[in-house]
């Protein structure tokens, strides 16, 4: 990752984009930039696609406020986007990152997260952007537009005031990070995080797999599990194309009771509240077609939740020690404690897991992993003493 320093002599300048001559214009000029901020607004709740309402892009010189609504073609910005020499900047990207893909069919890179690196630099892992503004660049953002309808036109003024304040500051923030980071050895530490964010699979979703994400899932037999995932395949299908939520499909609680009851016609299946106002004859037909598909499934063939924490070694005492060290250990590096170490991973290493763990690899190894390991294999002892805790290494 290379710094590169701050424009001297330069003031921001704001431009609402609405055309496509416009929007050309502003991807020559970004061109030239070693940085493009990046931010979106967008609706979702009554589609199962974000739509796409507003994009923001800065530069060190200026910020475009871009009216996808009104431009004939975004993929003018898929040079910039591709451009190793431009860092694309971002805050909480997950979201943004998956709009732009299904917008123009690629993802940024390099990229740099700022809710990512602030773990690092001593702040909480879910920092809001305005609370990073303010911490960073003393900068109080007004709220009143945060809950907005981005899709109406003509946008208030407010409004564009307030979308650009969403990317004006992040350039700025870039580089005082980098700084900070660099000062404490820790600028390539996120290198892995930031290009797993570019990874596609991130942003595509798995019809087939989507029945373990179901909520009380963990109710149902493996055979019931097979018709789950039947039936959670289909809604999905139907909510992509369809673009709906896959709530107004069938709701998960109403897909897990039909797969407990083990519905296998119509009938059954309008026993399970609320279903007979959702679903149409035809596509109460396709339900219980995949539900006879899965429960008829032969045994091999029935799917099997990861191990759950009932089947598995109960861990709460070594959790509670674990936690502890990882606490103790963030503190000290001024490092938030999920970023270092997850609760599920600190679970997963206690149970005897050792591939493809984070706290297991690189930096995060040096810090606490190596500690980790130590501790549960009797190798370190905690205690409290009158500063707090004290970590002892024992006789090997």
């Amino acid at each position: 990752m290379v710094l590169q320093p701050e424009p001297q002599g330069t003031r921001t300048t704001v431009e609402y984009i609405a055309n496509q001559e416009n929007l050309e214009a502003f991807a020559r000029r970004a061109a030239s930039s070693s940085v493009l901020a990046i931010d979106t607004e967008f609706l979702r709740e009554k589609t199962y696609y974000a739509n796409l309402c507003l994009l923001q892009l800065a530069t060190d010189t200026e910020v475009a406020v871009v009216d996808p609504f009104a431009v004939d073609d975004l993929k003018v910005l898929v040079p910039l986007l591709e451009d190793p020499a431009i860092m694309k900047l971002f805050h909480a990207a997950g979201q943004d990152l998956e709009i732009l893909y299904r917008e123009l069919g690629v993802l940024p890179s390099p990229v740099f997260d700022t809710q990512v690196a602030a773990t690092l630099l001593g702040h909480t892992q879910q920092i809001g952007y305005g609370p990073l503004v303010h911490s960073l660049c003393g900068v109080n953002l007004k709220k009143s537009d945060s809950f907005t309808d981005w899709s109406r036109r003509p946008l208030s003024s407010s409004q564009l005031d307030y979308a650009a304040d969403d990317v004006i500051y992040l350039p700025k923030m870039y580089r005082i990070m980098c700084e900070r980071l660099e000062a404490k050895g820790r600028l390539s530490w996120l290198d892995n995080d930031f290009a797993a964010l570019c990874d596609p699979s991130n942003y595509v979703s798995d019809a087939a797999t989507r029945f373990k994400r179901l909520k009380r899932v963990g109710q149902l037999s493996r055979r019931q599990l097979s018709a789950a995932r039947e039936v959670a395949c289909w809604r999905e299908l139907m909510a992509q194309e369809r673009d709906l939520p896959r709530k107004w499909v069938l709701t998960d609680e109403q897909v897990v009771e039909a797969c407990r009851r083990e519905s296998r016609t119509i009938d059954d299946l309008f026993m399970v509240r609320g279903v007979r106002e959702r679903l149409c004859t035809r596509d109460a037909r396709a339900v219980v077609a995949a539900l006879v598909r899965g429960l008829d499934a032969p045994p091999e063939q029935w799917p099997e939740l990861d191990k759950s924490l009932k089947s598995e070694p109960n861990v709460d005492a070594e959790l509670d020690l674990m936690e502890a060290l990882v606490r103790l250990r963030a503190k000290e590096n001024d490092i938030a404690m999920q970023t270092l170490a997850s609760h599920g991973e600190l679970a997963r290493v206690a149970r005897g897991y050792r591939d493809d763990i984070d706290v297991l690899k690189g930096w995060r190894r040096t810090i606490i992993g190596e500690e980790l390991l130590d501790l549960l294999a009797g190798k370190i002892s905690l205690s409290l003493g009158p500063e707090g805790l004290v970590v002892t290494r024992t006789g090997e």
